[in-house]
């Protein structure tokens, strides 16, 4: 599956809640595969900006349950310390 053809589909927990829309993706190039799907369109941003980002409007993909009409996520929880150190990672690679 091409990672274009699922922007703009819509993003649904498995309990049936509407999460957003699929705006954009972070990639990890060194293992050559998508490890989270945005709901805002992605964009140069300070540390702080990525973790709210990482936190509030993106889903890790090994979370996905399906892809059909929607996107079906399940309800994993991210801890702040494994976001944190993420936003590092990506504030330093932008």
């Amino acid at each position: 599956m091409r990672i274009s053809t699922i922007y703009n589909m819509d993003i649904y927990s498995d309990a049936g809640v509407y999460l957003g829309e699929v705006r954009d993706a972070i990639v990890d190039l060194e293992k050559g595969e998508v490890s989270r799907l945005l709901m805002i369109e992605w964009k140069n941003a300070d540390n702080a900006e990525v973790k709210k980002v990482l936190q509030n409007k993106s889903v890790l993909f090994k979370n996905i349950k399906n892809i059909g009409d929607v996107v079906l996520v399940s309800a994993g929880k991210q801890s702040s310390e494994s976001v944190s150190s993420e936003a590092s990672e990506l504030s330093r690679r932008f």
